[in-house]
């Protein structure tokens, strides 16, 4: 098959190179000029692809997207196909769906997992579109699965992809937080002397195994203690809709929205709350506080101020 992929960056450009070593032909666009494209805009993209045409979108969720979408949906013909492999919204999915379909074309949304290991591992992908539409794309598909039965899933109809992408990236979020606070115990606790090879020898025969696990293992024999890391974790968004798609369904999802907050209070150099807390604390009971918040500030800087 040809295709057309928009969107060239480490995700787009491996998948792109997968495509390719399958035997797939795939002509590429990125808007920067610093990436390695094969055409210089999206019209000579869509010039350079036989009908009916397939274009495979890979840029950042939101505004560039639904900007993509858009300018698409005037470029393209009755009878194409465009596929968003971003991290969308699956609400959005429903708005490019409509606009596409009032021009004749074709829409499926399909939720991408791998990262930079997808070009050797393959990617995992879960799609959302009618059954047409994913049969046409299925060549595509197989080439950027894994190898074997495992690693594809038509989940429904248009949203069902980046839904289904969406609580993926919720569980990863609970899965990294557990593993980050029982390391955190490790480390805490003296009586364990070598925490790397404790979570290493977890890697095989436990419940807890996991590529996750692996990637901690990896990230610590790189950087023993983790000293050129510091402890800011940003989110990308996924782990918001996660827990707004929950309170909307009324379904408790505690671990998830739990470390989500955890990345919330990653990027907070004081917390105010626990200023009050202290602040409260000392008033009802005249408990020390830290004098000014003040940076490395010790119990030998406390104050203590009775309540009237």
């Amino acid at each position: 098959m040809h295709l057309g992929i928009i969107g060239l960056g480490k995700m787009g450009a491996n998948m792109r190179e997968r495509l390719r070593r399958a035997g797939h032909t795939v002509t590429g666009y990125d808007q920067s000029g610093d990436a390695a494209r094969d055409v210089d805009s999206l019209e000579a993209l869509l010039a350079e692809l036989p009908t009916p045409r397939v274009v495979w979108l890979m840029v950042p969720s939101g505004g560039p997207t639904s900007d993509t979408v858009a300018a698409l949906a005037e470029l393209l013909s009755e009878g194409d196909v465009l596929v968003d492999g971003g991290n969308s919204r699956w609400t959005d999915d429903i708005e490019h769906a409509a606009l596409l379909d009032s021009h004749g074309v074709g829409f499926v949304d399909c939720g991408v997992s791998g990262g930079v290991w997808g070009l050797d591992n393959g990617y995992a992908l879960m799609c959302g579109g009618s059954a047409e539409h994913v049969d046409l794309l299925r060549p595509v598909f197989d080439a950027l699965k894994p190898e074997g039965d495992l690693g594809f899933a038509h989940a429904g109809p248009v949203g069902a992809g980046h839904f289904a992408k969406m609580v993926h990236n919720g569980i990863e979020y609970a899965v990294m937080q557990a593993y980050a606070e029982g390391y955190e115990l490790l480390q805490a606790a003296a009586v364990v002397e070598d925490v790397t090879e404790v979570l290493r020898s977890w890697r095989a025969g436990t419940v807890i195994r996991s590529w996750l696990l692996d990637l901690l293992v990896a990230a610590l024999d790189e950087d023993p203690g983790l000293s050129k890391i510091a402890g800011w974790a940003e989110d990308s968004g996924e782990g918001r809709w996660t827990v707004e798609a929950a309170i909307d369904h009324a379904v408790p999802l505690p671990a998830i929205t739990s470390a989500l907050f955890a990345r919330f209070s990653s990027r907070q150099e004081e917390s105010t709350a626990m200023k009050a807390v202290a602040a409260m604390r000392n008033q009802f009971g005249g408990h020390a506080v830290r004098a000014g918040g003040a940076a490395g500030a010790t119990p030998a800087a406390d104050v203590s101020h009775q309540s009237a």
